[in-house]
């Protein structure tokens, strides 16, 4: 008897009428096994009511099966309420595990409750509530979830699944354990197969020996390597690199940045900035090249070096600094340009390298090379040496049409507090000199020749001449000294090239330079499809990584049977 009538009512709710071959697949919720049935037009009006005996009640719906110790079925709205152990496996794909699942068959929409578990041969996703749209092959949970796989584990207050993409899209309060680094994001989008993460808003990842901010950006969190290209901030040994777009790769390394660039020296205070920049750790080495320039942040003041590229190596105690090409330095009241700057933090020797110039206020001094050296514990400028050729010229403030000039062989400068105090030129030197009274009255110019003139300065002007060793000379009136005999052997002024300022180390091709495109911000990249293309590229090495065992059921499947 029991037999027939379940017999009966399998044909009234479960049946489903013979389908043209060109209409869609049906959408009615089918049995495959329902043990024990009932009614409760009390509590549950217009449902079947099925229960378990041996075995778990079972249902099928348009490729994926559902397993319950009870289950609540609505035919004419074709929605399942399933309670106890419930399971929804779609095909080998996906499989679901919870306490309840809400089935609404129009819509293949199951919502799901009490320790929700989601796998697939990928990964594990733990809940409280989830939502899994079939039609659309995403699920979504909204009340912290947890999800591990084999690199990672992420958990967040929100998240969703892109069943097709293999993606994972993070929201508010996200979190990525790994055993080599930890990441917090505000947003994370995180490919399971790849296992690329790509962040949004405020993200910061820690790891042994680096930390990384960036407000949108992108980490392979297998290999620990990736990008920022906003806001992005890297500490990364004893250096922190800021940039609009920032590459880290650990194995290597390595760090990179590009456009508005820089980077600090955490511990001797130093500042490179750069619109390029490559920073290797194994070396302890920055370089930097478009419109790059080094600041050294001295007392009540600062060094500015600029080169068509910049190269620091060395420990932080053995610091050199290289700037090549176009080499510019300034700082108040001394500035200078030559090709090549050579200078080293263990020794406090600064070499000017070819051509080199250099003004002290505004006193022009050449020669064949220009070392300036500072003191190792103060940090302040400590002496000057201008070797072979020396020569020191500054325009007549008086009558600013003369130029008072000395030469000699070589030039030796002391420095006080930074100030250019006494300069002691040596060997063939030579002096001319406008020389006035307190009124401003030319008295004569001074035109002598010895073996070596000491020149005293106050605020950068020339104080006071003293010549040594047999002096050849004399002060004649302007109108006895011919124009060409105030103008020494060797004269060149070159005051249009003086550097007054700290933006003129610059020349028009540092200002005018136009800098990368950085893709992602102004111009989005359609990620989906790169990760794409990358899963469906047999080359690619995100698809050589170890797969876990494919997830099983823990129940033989039956095959689904339709009664008419």
């Amino acid at each position: 008897m029991y037999s027939v009538v379940l017999l009966f009512f399998a044909c009234s709710f479960f049946g489903v009428a013979q389908q043209d071959g060109n209409e869609e697949e049906p959408k009615q919720i089918n049995i495959v096994y329902g043990a024990n049935f009932t009614k409760n037009e009390a509590e549950y009006p217009g449902a079947s009511i099925f229960s378990k005996d041996t075995r778990q009640v079972q249902f099928e719906h348009q490729g994926a099966d559902l397993w319950c110790d009870v289950a609540i079925y609505y035919q004419l709205e074709n929605r399942l309420e399933a309670i106890g152990n419930v399971i929804l496996k779609q095909g080998d794909s996906i499989k679901m595990t919870s306490k309840k699942i809400n089935y609404l068959g129009d819509v293949k929409l199951a919502k799901a409750w009490g320790n929700v578990v989601l796998t697939n041969s990928d990964m594990t996703l733990r809940t409280d509530t989830l939502r899994l749209d079939r039609e659309k092959q995403e699920a979504f949970y909204q009340d912290n979830g947890t999800v591990v796989d084999s690199a990672n584990t992420l958990t967040s207050k929100i998240g969703k699944y892109f069943m097709e993409l293999k993606k994972y899209q993070f929201l508010d309060s996200v979190h990525v354990q790994n055993p080599e680094y930890t990441l917090d994001s505000e947003q994370l989008d995180y490919y399971t197969t790849s296992k690329n993460a790509y962040m949004y808003g405020p993200s910061t990842i820690n790891g042994e020996t680096y930390k990384i901010y960036c407000e949108r950006g992108f980490y392979d969190t297998k290999v620990e390597t990736g990008y920022g290209i906003k806001n992005t901030r890297i500490d990364y040994n004893n250096r922190i690199i800021e940039g609009d777009s920032v590459y880290f790769n650990k194995v290597q390394e390595f760090a990179s940045a590009t456009n508005n660039i820089t980077v600090t020296d955490t511990i001797n205070k130093g500042i490179i900035r750069a619109h390029y920049a490559e920073v290797f750790k194994a070396k302890d080495s920055v370089f930097a090249t478009r419109r790059a320039v080094s600041i050294s942040v001295q007392e009540r003041d600062s060094l500015y070096v600029h080169g068509d590229t910049l190269m620091v190596t060395g420990k932080p105690e053995d610091r050199v600094l290289r700037a090549f090409r176009n080499a510019k330095f300034y700082k108040t009241d001394l500035s200078g340009k030559c090709d090549s700057i050579h200078s080293e933090e263990k020794t406090g020797i600064t070499q000017l390298i070819k051509n080199p110039i250099i003004w002290n206020g505004a006193n022009q001094m050449t020669g064949d090379s220009i070392h300036l050296k500072s003191n190792l514990e103060t940090e302040k400028l400590d002496s000057l040496k201008v070797l072979k050729n020396a020569f020191i010229i500054s325009l007549d403030s008086v009558s600013m049409t003369g130029y008072n000039q000395a030469k000699g062989i070589n030039l030796f400068g002391k420095f006080i507090d930074n100030e250019l105090k006494l300069i002691d030129l040596v060997q063939n030197t030579e002096v001319v000199y406008y020389m006035y009274n307190d009124d401003d009255e030319l008295i004569g110019i001074d035109k002598t020749v010895c073996s070596k003139i000491r020149i005293t300065m106050v605020d950068n002007d020339i104080e006071d001449l003293t010549f040594y060793t047999d002096p050849d000379g004399d002060i004649f009136p302007e109108k006895d000294l011919p124009e060409n005999s105030r103008i020494l052997k060797g004269f060149v002024w070159r005051g249009d090239e003086r550097i007054l300022t700290k933006e003129d180390i610059f020349d028009e091709n540092d200002n005018n330079l136009k800098l990368v495109v950085i893709n992602g911000i102004d111009n989005p990249i359609d990620i989906d499809a790169e990760e794409q293309q990358r899963s469906q590229n047999e080359s690619d090495p995100v698809n050589n990584i170890p797969a876990q065992d494919k997830a099983t059921d823990p129940k033989k499947s039956v095959k689904p049977k339709k009664v008419k």
